[in-house]
C-alpha cells in the first residue's frame, strides 16, 4: 500500500540520546544512534521505499520524563520540539510531530503545549509515561489530581494524547530482577503503560474530559485483549472506583491504538474485533523497529483494502486533521 502515514516514529537530540543506549549491544549502538538522529536522508529513504508518504516524529523514551529537575526538563523538551519543527518546516509533506512536554510542571507543561500546537504546529502530545520529580525515586503519574488543568487544556485544544512507554521506576522494578532480556519493550514497557492507562481510566479522566483522544502503541499494551476481565471484576469488587461507567466504553469512544512494534496479524484482528478498524492506526516504532518489518506485514496481512485504506492513512488523516494531504 502506498501513501502509509506512521505515527510513532522516533528522534532523539543530544541531550535525550543516551537515553535509548542501554537497550543495545555495543557493536549495535552506533548504527542505531546515527538512525535516530537523522531526520532527513536515511529515513526518507526508508519511507521511500517501502510506500510511507508521512512519518509523525516523536521524541525517544524517557527523554523529558527522566530529566529531575523541573526547569532543565522544561529546556530540554523546548529544545527538543524547535528541532522537530525545523525538520518539519524543511519536508512538511513527509513529516509532522508530537510534542514532547516538561510533565514535572504543569504550568510549564501547558505553556509548551499551548507553544507547539499553536505556534510550531505540532498535531499531538506525547509523554513517556510517568515523571520523575526532584530525584531517581520519586514519581508523579499522570492520573494525579495536579494535572487537571493539564488535561483540560488537551481537550480545549483537540489534539490527541500519545501515551508511550518507559520501564517501571527502580525501586518498583524488581520482579525482573536476574531477567535482564525482560527488560525494556520485551515486557516491562507494555506492563508499566497498561497499568498507566488503567489508573487513568479508573480514575474518571473520561467522565470529566469525555472528547479526550488517547493512543495507545503496541495494538493496545494487551488492554485489547484484557480489558473484558478487568471490567468483570471491578464490577465485582468495585472498592471506590472513580470512574462511571466500565473501562470498555471509555476505550471504545476515546482509544486509537497503533501497530507499532506488533507486526502479528492474529494481534492485529484481535484489537480489531474489539474496537473496529476506524480505532487502529498503522505506526512502525522506527528505529527501534525496521521500516521494511512493518511495511511488508502490513502491506501483506490478511485485511481487505478498505481496511487497509483506513488504517494506513484515513484514520490519522482525520485523528490528526492532516487537511493537506
Amino acid at each position: 500500500m502506498k501513501g502509509k502515514i506512521g505515527l510513532e516514529e522516533h528522534f532523539a537530540i543530544q541531550e535525550t540520546l543516551g537515553d535509548s543506549e542501554r537497550y543495545f549491544p555495543k557493536d549495535v549502538w552506533p548504527k542505531f544512534s546515527a538512525r535516530i538522529m537523522d531526520l532527513m536522508k536515511f529515513r526518507l529513504e526508508e519511507m521511500d521505499e517501502y510506500g510511507m508518504e508521512m512519518m509523525i516524529l516523536s521524541l525517544n523514551s524517557p527523554a523529558i520524563q527522566a530529566i529531575y529537575d523541573p526547569a532543565r526538563a522544561a529546556e530540554v523538551a523546548r529544545i527538543a520540539n524547535d528541532t522537530m519543527a525545523e525538520a518539519i518546516s524543511r519536508n512538511p509533506k513527509r513529516f509532522r510531530g508530537f510534542a514532547a512536554l516538561p510533565m514535572q510542571d504543569v504550568d510549564a507543561a501547558i505553556k509548551e503545549m499551548h507553544r507547539a500546537v499553536k505556534e510550531l504546529g505540532c498535531v499531538g502530545i506525547l509523554v513517556n509515561g510517568y515523571s520523575q520529580v526532584g530525584d531517581e525515586n520519586s514519581w508523579k503519574y499522570l492520573d494525579d489530581p495536579i494535572y487537571e488543568p493539564f488535561w483540560t487544556e488537551v481537550e480545549k485544544l483537540d489534539v490527541p494524547f500519545y501515551m508511550h512507554p518507559r520501564d517501571a521506576m527502580p525501586c518498583n522494578a524488581h520482579t525482573t530482577d536476574g531477567h535482564p532480556w525482560l527488560v525494556g519493550a520485551a515486557w516491562t514497557f507494555g506492563v508499566e503503560t497498561a497499568t498507566h492507562t488503567l489508573r487513568l481510566l479508573c480514575s474518571g479522566l473520561w467522565d470529566r474530559h469525555p472528547n479526550l483522544k488517547y493512543i495507545l502503541g503496541h495494538l493496545g499494551e494487551t488492554l485489547p485483549f484484557c480489558i473484558w476481565r478487568v471490567d468483570s471484576r471491578i464490577a465485582r469488587e468495585r472498592r471506590g472506583v472513580p470512574a462511571k461507567r466500565p473501562l470498555y466504553e471509555y476505550m471504545a469512544e476515546n482509544f486509537y491504538f497503533t501497530t507499532s512494534g506488533q507486526f502479528r496479524t492474529p494481534a492485529l484482528w484481535n484489537t480489531l474485533m474489539e474496537f473496529g478498524s476506524s480505532h487502529v492506526l498503522f505506526a512502525t516504532d522506527f528505529p527501534f523497529e525496521e521500516v521494511g518489518d512493518a511495511c511488508v506485514w502490513f502491506d501483506n496481512c490478511t485485511l481487505g483494502d478498505t481496511d487497509k485504506e483506513l488504517i494506513g492513512r484515513t484514520n490519522s488523516i482525520e485523528l490528526f486533521k492532516l487537511t493537506d494531504l
